[in-house]
């Protein structure tokens, strides 16, 4: 039994664009936003409130939130989430009470290699670090995703067991976060390993709070995505025009693209709510702010098809 609705998480403005080796405008980056809710994106990662030291790319995070959220920008029935790894960064996400986001995102590692090697300690003790994130992010009445990274493959140690992705899912919702999301890092997952990875979230998660992210590294996206609607998984991260590069995996692609995700549902007839005309436009756009062609293979055919359709019109 397919669903006959998906959600579908923009993470392009963040994930996406912080990967970026440009400095992009704040202005370009609202605008964006902009574009993608009025496609119908309905849940969208607007930023990260991170140490510019680490992530430069998103040292506009305050300036950036409060564009987008402070009224009038503030579109209905949309779910902003900004990623906070640390309590500072969230105190940094609230600190305009005019333009609080309603979720907020945090993340940590199924490799214990992948751990140690970027925020040098173990996978306990980085979950644990979260513990007072979520209680203050439940006490300012927003709801908190994890993400749970590496869950497929890791640059460092090789293949991750599902064991390893349940024990941080445990962690996860021991500290009470709301959703989770099994994140495949470096784009290596399959479809039987990822339903694999799926069955041990979903025996702590109930499935509305269980979804999946997953990089194009190896060309495996769409059929991990699929793989996933069959179990009944109906939340999945996306990236418009295949936005964010994979770190691990030199010249590969990153994020599976949203035009490509919106195309598949719609060809077989599930519903996200989404205009995938106005999504193309959407990606069009950032990457013309980038100069470079979108990733998406979606937004690429569609829009040769205008063109061929404006060239035949004028012949």
């Amino acid at each position: 039994m397919l669903p006959t609705h998906v959600t579908l998480v923009e993470v392009g403005p963040r994930d996406g664009l912080q990967n970026e080796a440009q400095p992009i405008a704040a202005a370009d980056k609202v605008e964006l936003v902009r574009r993608l809710q009025a496609a119908g994106c309905r849940s969208i990662e607007v930023t990260s409130f991170v140490s510019p030291k680490w992530v430069p790319q998103l040292a506009d995070a305050a300036e950036v939130l409060s564009a987008v959220l402070a009224a009038p920008q503030r579109a209905a029935g949309v779910r902003y989430s900004v990623l906070t790894p640390n309590l500072k960064g969230l105190e940094a996400a609230l600190a305009n009470p005019a333009a609080r986001p309603d979720e907020v995102v945090v993340f940590g590692a199924a490799s214990e290699a992948f751990s140690r090697r970027n925020i040098n300690c173990g996978i306990d003790e980085s979950v644990e670090r979260f513990r007072p994130v979520v209680a203050a992010a439940h006490e300012a009445g927003l709801r908190v995703r994890a993400a749970i990274s590496c869950a497929l493959g890791c640059p460092y140690q090789g293949e991750v067991t599902p064991d390893e992705v349940e024990h941080v899912v445990r962690r996860m919702k021991d500290i009470g976060v709301d959703h989770c999301g099994i994140a495949d890092t470096i784009g290596v997952g399959t479809p039987r390993r990822v339903q694999a990875a799926m069955e041990r979230a979903l025996r702590h998660f109930p499935l509305a709070e269980v979804s999946g992210h997953f990089h194009d590294t190896y060309g495996q996206a769409l059929a991990n995505i699929h793989a996933c609607l069959q179990m009944g998984i109906h939340v999945f991260d996306a990236s418009v025009a295949g936005l964010g590069g994979c770190p691990y995996a030199r010249g590969a692609t990153g994020n599976v693209a949203t035009e490509d995700v919106v195309f598949m549902l719609r060809g077989m007839d599930i519903d996200t709510g989404i205009d995938l005309d106005a999504l193309v436009d959407a990606g069009a756009f950032v990457c013309g702010v980038l100069g470079r062609p979108p990733a998406s293979r979606a937004g690429r055919a569609l829009l040769a098809r205008r063109g061929a359709q404006v060239a035949g019109a004028t012949t």
